[in-house]
Protein backbone atom coordinates (compact mmCIF):
# COMPACT_ATOMS: atom_id res chain seq x y z
CA UNK A 1 0.00 0.00 0.00
CA UNK A 2 1.55 3.86 -0.74
CA UNK A 3 -0.40 4.61 2.43
CA UNK A 4 -0.89 4.60 5.89
CA UNK A 5 -2.49 1.21 7.53
CA UNK A 6 -5.92 0.02 6.56
CA UNK A 7 -8.08 -1.14 9.68
CA UNK A 8 -11.38 -2.89 8.72
CA UNK A 9 -13.71 -2.68 10.74
CA UNK A 10 -17.84 -2.71 11.66
CA UNK A 11 -18.98 0.99 10.77
CA UNK A 12 -19.44 3.50 13.88
CA UNK A 13 -20.79 6.46 14.66
CA UNK A 14 -18.06 8.35 14.22
CA UNK A 15 -17.72 7.82 10.88
CA UNK A 16 -20.62 9.45 9.75
CA UNK A 17 -19.30 12.26 7.57
CA UNK A 18 -16.52 9.94 6.09
CA UNK A 19 -19.23 7.34 5.05
CA UNK A 20 -21.30 10.16 4.05
CA UNK A 21 -18.32 11.35 1.38
CA UNK A 22 -17.50 7.82 0.35
CA UNK A 23 -21.33 6.95 -0.76
CA UNK A 24 -21.60 10.04 -2.68
CA UNK A 25 -17.97 9.85 -4.22
CA UNK A 26 -18.92 6.18 -5.35
CA UNK A 27 -22.85 7.69 -6.48
CA UNK A 28 -21.03 9.61 -8.76
CA UNK A 29 -18.75 7.80 -10.47
CA UNK A 30 -20.26 4.01 -10.49
CA UNK A 31 -23.92 4.30 -9.76
CA UNK A 32 -24.80 0.48 -10.43
CA UNK A 33 -22.51 -0.41 -7.81
CA UNK A 34 -23.85 -0.19 -4.55
CA UNK A 35 -21.34 0.72 -1.89
CA UNK A 36 -23.42 1.22 1.15
CA UNK A 37 -26.86 -1.31 1.31
CA UNK A 38 -29.82 -0.09 2.31
CA UNK A 39 -28.81 3.44 3.25
CA UNK A 40 -31.09 5.91 2.75
CA UNK A 41 -29.87 9.40 4.25
CA UNK A 42 -33.30 10.20 5.31
CA UNK A 43 -32.96 7.66 8.35
CA UNK A 44 -30.79 8.84 10.92
CA UNK A 45 -27.25 7.70 10.77
CA UNK A 46 -27.28 6.40 13.93
CA UNK A 47 -30.60 4.27 12.89
CA UNK A 48 -28.53 2.48 9.58
CA UNK A 49 -25.35 1.51 11.66
CA UNK A 50 -27.88 -0.37 14.01
CA UNK A 51 -29.94 -1.79 11.34
CA UNK A 52 -26.02 -2.99 8.98
CA UNK A 53 -25.36 -4.48 13.10
CA UNK A 54 -28.38 -6.56 12.96
CA UNK A 55 -27.77 -8.27 10.04
CA UNK A 56 -24.83 -10.83 11.35
CA UNK A 57 -27.85 -12.43 13.57
CA UNK A 58 -30.65 -12.04 11.17
CA UNK A 59 -32.14 -9.42 12.18
CA UNK A 60 -33.73 -6.94 10.16
CA UNK A 61 -32.69 -8.13 6.34
CA UNK A 62 -33.54 -7.05 3.46
CA UNK A 63 -35.56 -9.31 1.02
CA UNK A 64 -33.01 -11.80 -0.77
CA UNK A 65 -30.13 -10.87 1.59
CA UNK A 66 -28.50 -13.49 3.91
CA UNK A 67 -26.82 -12.94 7.38
CA UNK A 68 -23.77 -10.65 6.55
CA UNK A 69 -21.28 -8.83 7.95
CA UNK A 70 -20.91 -5.21 6.86
CA UNK A 71 -17.43 -3.64 7.43
CA UNK A 72 -15.47 -0.36 5.88
CA UNK A 73 -11.83 -0.05 5.71
CA UNK A 74 -10.80 3.20 7.42
CA UNK A 75 -7.46 4.15 6.47
CA UNK A 76 -6.22 8.01 8.74
CA UNK A 77 -9.54 8.13 10.06
CA UNK A 78 -11.32 8.17 6.57
CA UNK A 79 -13.66 5.07 4.79
CA UNK A 80 -11.52 4.11 2.29
CA UNK A 81 -13.93 1.43 1.18
CA UNK A 82 -16.03 -1.40 1.98
CA UNK A 83 -16.66 -5.15 2.02
CA UNK A 84 -19.69 -7.45 2.90
CA UNK A 85 -18.67 -11.06 4.47
CA UNK A 86 -22.12 -13.23 3.21
CA UNK A 87 -22.73 -15.96 5.61
CA UNK A 88 -24.09 -18.21 3.09
CA UNK A 89 -25.09 -18.39 -0.66
CA UNK A 90 -28.66 -18.24 -2.25
CA UNK A 91 -28.72 -19.85 -5.82
CA UNK A 92 -27.84 -16.16 -6.99
CA UNK A 93 -24.93 -15.53 -4.57
CA UNK A 94 -23.34 -19.03 -5.74
CA UNK A 95 -23.48 -18.35 -9.27
CA UNK A 96 -23.02 -14.93 -9.28
CA UNK A 97 -22.47 -12.39 -5.78
CA UNK A 98 -19.90 -15.35 -3.63
CA UNK A 99 -19.33 -15.03 -0.13
CA UNK A 100 -17.32 -11.54 -0.43
CA UNK A 101 -17.88 -8.56 -2.26
CA UNK A 102 -15.73 -5.53 -1.62
CA UNK A 103 -15.66 -1.91 -2.84
CA UNK A 104 -12.64 1.12 -2.75
CA UNK A 105 -13.71 4.59 -3.45
CA UNK A 106 -12.59 6.11 -6.59
CA UNK A 107 -10.13 8.68 -4.95
CA UNK A 108 -8.52 5.96 -3.15
CA UNK A 109 -7.80 3.07 -5.99
CA UNK A 110 -4.53 1.78 -6.94
CA UNK A 111 -3.16 1.70 -3.54
CA UNK A 112 -3.55 -1.59 -2.14
CA UNK A 113 -6.86 -1.10 0.39
CA UNK A 114 -8.96 -3.39 -2.07
CA UNK A 115 -6.27 -6.72 -1.57
CA UNK A 116 -6.10 -5.67 1.82
CA UNK A 117 -9.57 -5.30 2.47
CA UNK A 118 -9.74 -8.64 1.33
CA UNK A 119 -7.39 -10.39 2.83
CA UNK A 120 -7.99 -8.97 6.58
CA UNK A 121 -11.79 -10.39 5.64
CA UNK A 122 -10.40 -14.30 5.38
CA UNK A 123 -9.80 -14.41 9.19
CA UNK A 124 -13.28 -13.19 10.05
CA UNK A 125 -14.59 -15.46 7.02
CA UNK A 126 -12.91 -18.09 8.85
CA UNK A 127 -14.67 -16.91 12.60
CA UNK A 128 -18.08 -17.78 11.50
CA UNK A 129 -17.48 -21.15 9.87
CA UNK A 130 -16.35 -19.95 6.25
CA UNK A 131 -13.20 -22.24 5.60
CA UNK A 132 -13.57 -21.37 1.81
CA UNK A 133 -15.03 -18.27 0.48
CA UNK A 134 -16.30 -17.80 -3.13
CA UNK A 135 -15.44 -14.50 -4.47
CA UNK A 136 -16.11 -13.44 -8.03
CA UNK A 137 -15.87 -10.19 -10.30
CA UNK A 138 -16.83 -8.55 -13.18
CA UNK A 139 -15.19 -10.72 -16.72
CA UNK A 140 -14.38 -6.59 -17.34
CA UNK A 141 -12.64 -5.84 -14.14
CA UNK A 142 -8.90 -6.33 -14.14
CA UNK A 143 -8.01 -5.06 -10.97
CA UNK A 144 -10.68 -7.19 -9.18
CA UNK A 145 -9.20 -10.17 -10.73
CA UNK A 146 -5.88 -9.09 -9.08
CA UNK A 147 -6.99 -8.47 -5.57
CA UNK A 148 -8.54 -11.55 -5.56
CA UNK A 149 -5.54 -13.78 -6.90
CA UNK A 150 -3.33 -12.18 -4.69
CA UNK A 151 -5.32 -13.28 -2.00
CA UNK A 152 -4.91 -17.06 -3.08
CA UNK A 153 -7.74 -17.08 -4.93
CA UNK A 154 -8.25 -20.16 -7.48
CA UNK A 155 -10.30 -19.63 -10.53
CA UNK A 156 -12.84 -21.99 -10.77
CA UNK A 157 -15.20 -20.74 -14.11
CA UNK A 158 -16.68 -17.61 -16.09
CA UNK A 159 -20.75 -17.78 -15.39
CA UNK A 160 -23.13 -15.46 -17.09
CA UNK A 161 -25.46 -13.49 -15.61
CA UNK A 162 -28.03 -12.30 -18.15
CA UNK A 163 -30.18 -10.41 -15.62
CA UNK A 164 -27.27 -8.05 -15.36
CA UNK A 165 -25.49 -8.64 -18.58
CA UNK A 166 -22.47 -9.26 -17.36
CA UNK A 167 -20.19 -12.33 -17.01
CA UNK A 168 -18.67 -12.91 -13.87
CA UNK A 169 -15.33 -15.10 -12.96
CA UNK A 170 -15.38 -17.45 -10.08
CA UNK A 171 -12.75 -17.74 -7.37
CA UNK A 172 -12.16 -19.93 -4.50
CA UNK A 173 -10.04 -18.67 -1.82
CA UNK A 174 -8.82 -20.68 1.16
CA UNK A 175 -9.60 -18.46 4.73
CA UNK A 176 -7.42 -20.81 6.80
Amino acid sequence: MKSSKLTLRTLLLEDEVSFRRAVAEFKNEVSSFEFAFEYDESISFADYVKKINGWPLGKGLPDSFVPNTFLVGIVDGQVVGRISIRHCLTDFLERIGGHVGYGVIPSRRKQGYATEMLRQSLPICLSIGLARVLVTCDVSNPASRRVIEKCGGVFENITDAPELGVQKRRYWVDAK
